[in-house]
């Protein structure tokens, strides 16, 4: 294996990671706010290029990790780019979003000592990827014709994207990764199905009103 290529990924990983599924309620109130979902994708896609270069960025020595990400970094300024022309076609202007509850949520367990730190940020990372991939295929189906083969062609993309982190995570620690990936996976989970006050890429469906 070159000094470039990536670690070679074992099948047992392959399966997916997430402790739960989204909640048909986020489809529904996400299909009914397509708009509004677009805008949060555009970001999410620019905040998942701007983490993969902060991680070259802080562990520039580990080579193979840096080559690797700064790849996937450019591959989510494209999906920017794929993201902001579907906006355009559908007269939708790119503006800033209040940001949810998930990324902030997540890092909040995160460690922020060494090594500790490297592992739970490609672990967390992994995660933020896998339930992209389920989300663009349980949107897929669903949405206007431009936006369904861009959507099953993410979903496709971001299961490399956490395969690829996980192999990572896997090579930094062996022997810790699996445990570690208990609590922060149950917090994703938390996060993502939890009824939620505003409608994100990767939040829980909306608050529903008390019935009387």
């Amino acid at each position: 294996m070159s000094a470039a290529a990536a670690p070679a990924p074992l099948a047992a990983d392959r399966a997916s990671i997430l402790e739960a599924p989204t909640p048909p309620a986020w489809v529904e109130d996400a299909l009914s706010h397509l708009p509004e979902l677009l805008l949060d994708h555009a970001n999410c896609e620019k905040k998942a290029a701007s983490s993969a270069l902060a991680l070259v960025f802080a562990y520039a020595e580990d080579t193979r990790l840096a080559l690797a990400l700064s790849r996937l970094a450019r591959e989510e300024l494209r999906h920017f780019e794929q993201v902001l022309k579907a906006l355009g076609a559908l007269g939708v202007a790119f503006a800033r979003q209040r940001p949810g509850r998930y990324a902030h949520g997540l890092r909040s367990v995160l460690r922020s000592g060494e090594p500790g730190r490297k592992l739970d940020l490609l672990l967390a990372a992994a995660l933020i990827e896998a339930r992209s991939a389920e989300r663009f295929a349980l949107l897929a189906p669903h949405v206007p014709p431009p936006l369904e083969r861009l959507y099953e062609e993410l979903s496709a993309s971001e299961a490399r994207h956490f395969e690829l982190y996980i192999d990572f995570a896997r090579t930094a620690a062996p022997q810790e990764w699996r445990s570690r990936l208990e609590p922060l996976a149950s917090r994703e989970a938390q996060l993502a199905t939890t009824a939620d006050r505003l409608l994100r890429f990767h939040s829980g469906p909306l608050e529903r009103a008390p019935e009387v």
